[in-house]
């Protein structure tokens, strides 16, 4: 028998995650092919240091290193479009037929949906966005060593998809600027059109930031809902305007590529079955990770969504009535502050409203839990060797005994440092 065709269109958490454990689980059984339009694998989440002065080499792994260990077929190509019909990818490279296809193109910014901001702002995302916010770091501090008062304001607008990040960069600013003697010379504001802090969370992350950003000093708004950024103010839709000297943004989130032939919403995210994260109406098409229509879009999350797709194929071929593993939405992060971090496991639901689209689980107990600590940057650190050395040899994050060793540390640490 010939073997199963499957082709990972995209080399983010998502697309990376479901091909090393394909391999992991199905061996030669599976014929795998990626398609990346870049050459390496960026480790996003720690993109968070470069404005401090880390080195945005060290996020990078060469994908050629852990494809060819794993005999998976690499095609540095751009992903255009797809015919789920006739079980075809076209890419700026050819055409490639397949049996299964992974769609984990991912998610983009569009900052220009807020008018003003894409030419007043700093943004978060990339790594030279991450850059360009280090040199607006440098600024506040060198006026407040001559003597001048900044306001720097930090905005989440509507639609972005994943908050986190930006809420790491303001309480590491602040630290940053503590550190740098210049805490008292610089004004702090944080908007975002959130109902509350980090929403998608609940309602214990929520009291945490309130806290931290009261001990820090920090001016917090919610339900702010920008309207338009000028040159030196942000205007709202309550009617208020805020002024600032540097303005720090995570844009609206979009999908990355279209797909005019695949279900999906008004912003490009693909429709999906949601334990199995097949693409509805298409069962040979899966869209795990940020191109998929899960409301929260974060690196955990991805990786969840890659395993229950790369079981969900494994069950076909292997033919198991149903797979080992589905998607549970269990979100588990650690938010980096440089004094201390901040840790977070939330089982999440869906909810069907499209203001609040999901919520903690009602039921979620003691699975639900929140805590910071400076130990917790030890966790953080971990995690940061971990996947890179994991990705590297092309092994998969949630798979074998290292991931056993990493799950039980964490969950000891959650124990003790979080409730």
């Amino acid at each position: 028998m010939s073997k199963l065709k499957v082709v990972v269109a995209g080399a983010g958490f998502a697309g990376l995650e479901t091909a090393f454990l394909l391999r992991h689980r199905l061996h030669e059984k599976v014929d795998l092919t990626l398609v990346s339009n870049e050459s390496d694998f960026s480790f996003r989440p720690n993109s968070i240091y470069i404005p401090f002065g880390s080195d945005e080499q060290d996020l990078k792994i060469p994908l050629v290193e852990p494809t060819t260990r794993q005999n998976i077929r690499l095609m540095q190509a751009s992903v255009q479009d797809v015919d789920p019909i006739t079980k075809t990818l076209y890419t700026d490279g050819g055409r490639l037929t397949f049996d299964k296809l992974i769609i984990a193109t991912g998610a983009g910014m569009r900052p220009q949906e807020i008018p003003g901001l894409d030419r007043f702002g700093a943004t978060i995302w990339t790594p030279k966005a991450m850059r360009q916010l280090g040199v607006a770091i440098e600024r506040v501090i060198s006026r407040a060593q001559e003597g001048k008062a900044s306001t720097m304001l930090f905005l989440i607008p509507p639609n972005n998809k994943c908050a986190g990040p930006l809420y790491e960069i303001v309480m590491m600013t602040e630290t940053h600027l503590r550190r740098k003697g210049v805490r008292k010379s610089v004004k702090l504001v944080w908007t975002t059109s959130e109902s509350s802090y980090v929403q998608a969370f609940g309602p214990r992350l929520h009291e945490l930031v309130t806290e931290e950003f009261a001990n820090r000093g920090i001016e917090g708004h919610v339900a702010k809902v920008v309207r338009e950024v000028s040159e030196a103010s942000v205007s709202f839709a309550d009617g208020d305007v805020i002024p600032y000297d540097e303005l720090v943004s995570f844009p609206p989130y979009v999908a990355a590529v279209s797909y005019p032939a695949l279900p999906g919403d008004d912003r490009g995210f693909i429709a999906t079955e949601f334990e199995s994260r097949r693409v509805r109406r298409h069962e040979h098409v899966y869209a795990p990770g940020d191109a998929g229509d899960f409301p929260v879009k974060q690196a955990f999350l991805a990786f969840l969504q890659a395993d229950a797709v790369a079981e969900d194929i494994a069950a076909d071929v292997l033919g198991h009535e149903r797979p080992r593993v589905t998607f549970d939405p269990v979100s588990m992060c650690v938010m980096e502050q440089f004094d201390k971090a901040t840790f977070a496991q939330v089982p999440l639901r869906l909810t069907g409203d499209p203001k609040r689209p999901v919520e903690v689980r009602p039921d979620a107990g003691r699975d639900y839990r929140v805590g910071s600590s400076p130990t917790w940057r030890l966790g953080k650190k971990l995690l940061g060797l971990y996947l890179p050395m994991r990705f590297r040899a092309g092994e998969p994050f949630h798979a074998g005994a290292a991931w056993q060793m990493m799950d039980v540390g964490l969950k000891a640490m959650s124990g003790v440092l979080a409730h």
